[in-house]
């Protein structure tokens, strides 16, 4: 099946309200905001609160991109929503959104779980399945609450993450220009033990009360590191040159958020400048698989990235999963 030219229309995003500095988890961690800031870049994040949730958030921010391209919910044809953090296990968090956007009856709804390269795997899935002939429109909403699994007596951990959502909206393209220029995922399970997050199930709660000590967000950094270090420049380079472009034609690179450390060293690796590498995670931290895509409207939104360009969104997450995507940034896309 050759790929049909899509348009990206527009983009979205949403934070929760509450901001939590490093000063503020100082008063419960034995930390500080330099051991935080200078591990990991992060000065604060925003944290769900109250009513706010994976479905709320991603609510704000499908409705957001909505509003940008002049659309309604009865134009979708079909919803991505990649999350780890579903507010509920069923109805999915995309149907949730499909009836909160009130997209006409039969629009295809589904959730994927890919961790913090959710967006990523979405732009794939709509991509292809929009070129199936059967869709139009895709809606894919990048939404999650990490906070909620955290145990926030871990340091190593708990000061990473905030919570967040990101929504993009594609479409079958009617001037035959492809704005997903290339795209590369991957997933290796043989690594998924270094982020983990563990539900027990072999407990069968109707039975017996289930053992919830383990459901927190495990990670070994280190070992992250140099998994990740390796992978993403590959992956980049392999977008890259699978559509003849060269590392020169890329005008911005848009990484996840998730460790300053992490973002230096890719950058290094693909030798780009200061001016072309785009970070926000100081204000918002690891914000899981809606990171890329709040990044990318925020930089827009603020002029940090001009249109019309060419950008490489990458991420990682558990799984092992990572990927990346040469995106054609229209001008007007906001």
């Amino acid at each position: 099946m050759s790929n049909t030219p899509i348009k990206i229309v527009s983009l979205g995003k949403a934070v929760p309200k509450t901001v939590i500095t490093n000063d503020d988890l100082t008063k419960i961690l034995d930390t500080s905001d330099e051991w935080i800031t200078t591990r990991t870049g992060i000065k604060q994040r925003h944290i769900a609160s109250g009513n706010e949730n994976s479905f709320t958030l991603g609510t704000s921010a499908a409705k957001e991109a909505l509003q940008k391209g002049n659309l309604k919910g009865e134009d979708i044809d079909l919803i991505i929503a990649a999350t780890s953090n579903p507010y509920n296990i069923y109805p999915s968090t995309a149907c949730a959104i499909s009836e909160a956007i009130e997209t006409k009856t039969g629009t295809v709804a589904f959730d994927i779980t890919a961790a913090c390269t959710g967006m990523i795997y979405a732009i794939e899935i709509a991509r292809s399945m929009i070129s199936s002939g059967k869709y139009n429109r895709a809606l894919l909403v990048a939404t999650d609450t990490v906070s909620k699994f955290l145990n926030w007596e871990d340091r190593s951990s708990c000061v990473l993450f905030g919570d967040g959502a990101s929504a993009m909206i594609l479409e079958k393209s009617q001037d035959g220009i492809d704005d997903i220029i290339a795209i590369d995922i991957n997933a290796d399970g043989k690594q998924g033990k270094h982020i983990t997050m563990h539900l027990n199930g072999d407990n069968c709660p109707l039975v017996e009360k289930a053992e919830l000590a383990n459901e927190k967000v495990m990670m070994n950094g280190r070992e992250v590191y140099k998994f990740v270090v390796t992978t993403m420049p590959e992956s980049v380079n392999n977008c890259i040159e699978n559509c003849g472009l060269k590392p020169e034609d890329i005008d911005y690179l848009i990484p996840h958020q998730a460790n300053l450390r992490i973002i230096d060293a890719l950058q290094q690796r693909l030798n780009y400048t200061d001016e072309k590498v785009i970070t926000n995670i100081d204000k918002y931290g690891n914000t899981s698989a809606a990171s890329v895509g709040i990044a990318l409207s925020e930089a827009i939104e603020q002029g940090k990235v001009k249109t019309p360009s060419t950008a490489v969104l990458c991420a990682f997450g558990a799984g092992m999963t990572w990927g990346s995507v040469i995106v054609r940034l229209r001008e007007g896309i906001y």
